[in-house]
């Protein structure tokens, strides 16, 4: 099975998976390393996702024809400027949801995915400003909530943090990404098992996304919980098995548990793919010179 032993296979039923995804940019930029992750039921919201250069090309020059032919089209324009983040291209990106806000002031999807393209090229203030407008635009848009709970997690206002991710989870109860943002902020005030709870709310809505099954697993480890931290660190590794701190988190449920091998054979893979990694170096010192954790 490649990187993973037969133990690591995935058995957990797969409840239902995301329609189509939308268009791209994540709300969750400049986070930690399990924040990036998005997927949007929203067609107007931008998301994370990787598409075929080729594709993306043929997709911009038929939103340029339709702009084209439809000039005053504030949709079009959305849409394009998502295109463009898609590649990366945040200045055309925000160049076409400004015209998009210019024909359409009260455009709460633009205004967000405006705000989300500043959060792309730290502009968080502008940033701001948007996500406050598209919620005052329409009070009820949870990507904007969504969004701007990010930002203020990202800044260290948990309080606020947590009363947008509630107002996002409450008008768009099958968000995923905002369960798995809230998550995070009660795992970091120490509130585990009120994050473990928003953790598996997440991958019940998404059971094909790797970070929620990793923060759900450093949860369990808090708690002391090592088997399960174990079976939550090898989902999140089917899922994407070149995440260093995920495999650092293996080896330390695998330490807990007194499985000294797969311990160190964990470690190692997390320092393969990050020399750096400070858990891991940690793990592996305390295995090697034999001493107890």
């Amino acid at each position: 099975m490649g990187l993973l032993s037969l133990r690591t296979k995935l058995s957990r039923s797969r409840p239902r998976c995301f329609g189509a995804l939308a268009v791209l940019l994540p709300a969750v930029v400049g986070l930690a390393g399990c924040d990036p992750y998005m997927t949007s039921r929203d067609p107007g919201v931008a998301v994370v996702a990787k598409e075929d250069p080729a594709v993306t090309s043929a997709n911009l020059s038929s939103l340029s024809a339709i702009i084209a032919r439809s000039p005053n089209d504030a949709q079009a324009y959305n849409t394009r400027g998502a295109a463009y983040a898609k590649t990366g291209h945040f200045g055309e990106a925000i160049a076409d949801f400004t015209k998009a806000i210019q024909l359409q002031p009260d455009f709460a999807a633009a205004l967000t995915n405006r705000a989300l393209a500043y959060r792309q090229t730290n502009r968080n203030d502008a940033a701001l400003a948007d996500f406050n407008r598209a919620i005052a635009a329409n009070p009820s848009y949870g990507p904007a909530y969504l969004g701007r709970g990010n930002l203020e997690r990202a800044q260290g206002s948990f309080d606020e943090a947590l009363a947008d991710l509630d107002q996002a989870i409450r008008f768009a109860p099958e968000s995923a990404e905002a369960l798995h943002a809230r998550g995070l902020i009660r795992q970091r005030q120490g509130n585990h098992q009120a994050a473990i709870s928003d953790f598996g709310a997440a991958i019940d809505r998404n059971p094909f996304a790797a970070p929620p099954y990793q923060a759900r697993g450093q949860s369990y480890l808090a708690l002391g919980q090592y088997q399960m931290a174990l079976d939550d660190f090898n989902a999140a590794l089917n899922v994407d098995n070149k995440n260093a701190d995920a495999w650092a988190g293996r080896g330390l449920a695998d330490e807990k548990l007194g499985h000294k091998t797969e311990a160190v054979e964990s470690y190692q893979q997390a320092q393969t793919l990050d020399n750096g990694n400070a858990a891991a170096r940690a793990g592996l010192s305390r295995l090697q010179s034999g001493r107890i954790f």
